[in-house]
């Protein structure tokens, strides 16, 4: 594969999860045993990604201790024959991470623009972790085989509902060849104004040429520095094109999203599938009666 880095945004103050994220990162909030960045981290290291640019702000330092070894948990499963534990919080122990502060929160396109330092000048991909995919999903392996088809930007694509097109940016395009030829974008327009209802979601693989145009960047929506709108400005001068997500994807930053999320993992999980899937039975069928009953008046 030529992509070789990751930026992953995590400085975001997670609002929509307030109290949980008043001193918690949300990108550490669990789904089953992992936290949400792990699961974006381990996706990219299955497309053959070996470094990891992550952003962060103000109390987030448990993100950079989650990828960091700790001794004395260590030195307790060594003591306590537990060796195999030892493998599992080690995991990313060779792993390349850079964690770069964002000072203030101006939005995607600041936050991927902080990362320029470390980018090497090739092609890189950025994740946004709210966006969790399920693990038959193939999406960033994919768009990055579209990118060396291509040797153009990646967006991922998805069709959502007209009602929801204000949440997201939305593309204009032609499809070509599987893929959207982008002819336009908007950040989170209005439905009755919105050229499609195709979303872009959290997976981008991007060229180093954005970062001139983050750089001159003017606030856009939220007085924030979209990186919808610098897109849109490449398209100017480069093709761009958008890949149709083809599986599941969970919108874990969003309090729905985030409990789908949990059930359906929670159901593919072999520690706890098989208990989780029962107690989903019963308690089914407890809220059936409980409707039942209501309905009868009792």
């Amino acid at each position: 594969m030529t992509v070789k880095q990751a930026i992953l945004p995590a400085a975001g103050l997670g609002t929509r999860f307030l109290p949980a994220t008043k001193a918690t990162p949300k990108e550490m909030l669990p789904l089953i045993d992992r936290p949400l960045i792990q699961y974006a981290v381990e996706e990219a290291l299955s497309c053959g990604i070996e470094e990891f640019i992550i952003i962060t702000g103000k109390h987030k330092r448990a993100i950079e201790d989650h990828f960091d070894s700790v001794c004395e948990l260590e030195e307790k499963f060594r003591a306590s024959g537990k060796e195999y534990l030892i493998e599992e919080i080690n995991r990313f122990n060779q792993i390349k991470f850079a964690y770069i502060r964002q000072r203030v929160a101006l939005g995607l396109g600041h936050a991927v623009l902080c990362a320029k330092p470390f980018v090497r000048g090739e092609a890189f991909a950025v994740i946004l972790s709210d966006d969790v995919m399920d693990s038959e999903n193939h999406l960033l392996k994919e768009m990055i085989e579209v990118y060396e088809e291509k040797k153009c930007p990646v967006v991922a694509v998805e069709e959502v509902p007209w009602t929801e097109v204000h949440r997201y940016g939305i593309i204009d395009g032609v499809l070509e060849g599987g893929v959207y030829r982008i002819s336009g974008m908007v950040e989170k327009p209005h439905p009755e104004s919105s050229p499609s209802n195709m979303a872009i979601i959290g997976r981008y693989i991007l060229t180093p040429d954005i970062f001139e145009i983050l750089e001159r960047q003017e606030a856009g929506k939220g007085g924030e520095i979209q990186l919808t709108d610098a897109l849109m400005k490449l398209a100017r001068t480069k093709d761009i094109y958008g890949y149709l997500i083809k599986g599941k994807r969970y919108d874990a930053g969003d309090k729905l999203g985030y409990l789908k999320a949990t059930v359906d993992l929670a159901l593919k999980n072999r520690e706890v599938s098989k208990d989780f899937e029962k107690y989903l039975v019963e308690k089914a069928r407890s809220l059936e009666h409980a409707s039942a009953q209501n309905s009868m008046g009792f």
